[in-house]
């Protein structure tokens, strides 16, 4: 028996991939989370074989929690659940060693195969999905670019992240026009997307 944790914060695919898994035989989900925060506690907890965890988790992200998880936990096998949408936070996942990745809209019958081969140690890859990753490559910001263009996404104006960082407005203007060519965006809104989608401000 595969023994499963399951860590997604939205009911309805919580229930939905929970009725799926139940289907399986050789398969029981051990324990439910919602918040990143939870995994490890309830995987000490369950010592579950295969931790499935989304990438969009309140309070710790998914990432973050299946990291440590790794870290506490070596014996729990990570698949983590990801859209189409985010290479960035693949090319992140990867760069902290995780191996196995399912698309969120992937067939129901490949959910139990995908536990199956993750439980086995084997590496559960979307060929697409890790192009799609790799294609966007290291952030081209430096430090100070990426924390003013993080700020600048959570709507703070430039006087607002000049007083924060403890820096002159024209200064965080200059850090905006360089994240702006470096991404090659059209104004700092474009800029913010662009470093959201490949994961730059993570």
């Amino acid at each position: 028996m595969i023994r499963v944790l399951l860590a997604e914060d939205m009911h309805m695919i919580r229930a939905a991939l929970t009725a799926l898994l139940r289907l399986e035989s050789d398969i029981e989900v051990a324990a439910e989370v919602t918040r990143g925060d939870e995994i490890v506690p309830a995987a000490l907890k369950t010592r579950p074989d295969v931790a499935i965890v989304d990438i969009d988790l309140p309070v710790i992200d998914g990432i973050t929690a299946a990291a440590e998880l790794r870290g506490r936990l070596p014996s729990c096998r990570i698949l983590v659940l990801t859209a189409m949408g985010q290479p960035g936070q693949v090319r992140r996942a990867l760069g902290a060693g995780i191996e196995a990745f399912l698309i969120k809209d992937a067939p129901g019958h490949r959910l139990a195969d995908a536990i199956r081969r993750t439980a086995a140690g084997l590496r559960v890859l979307d060929a697409e999905l890790v192009a799609s990753a790799m294609e966007y490559g290291e952030s081209p910001l430096t430090p100070r670019e990426t924390t003013v263009l993080r700020e600048a996404a959570r709507g703070a104006s430039a006087e607002e992240i000049a007083a924060r960082l403890h820096l002159s407005a024209g200064t965080v203007r200059n850090h905006l026009t360089g994240a702006i060519t470096k991404t090659g965006a059209r104004n700092k809104i474009d800029a913010i997307r662009i470093a959201e989608d490949a994961g730059w401000l993570l």
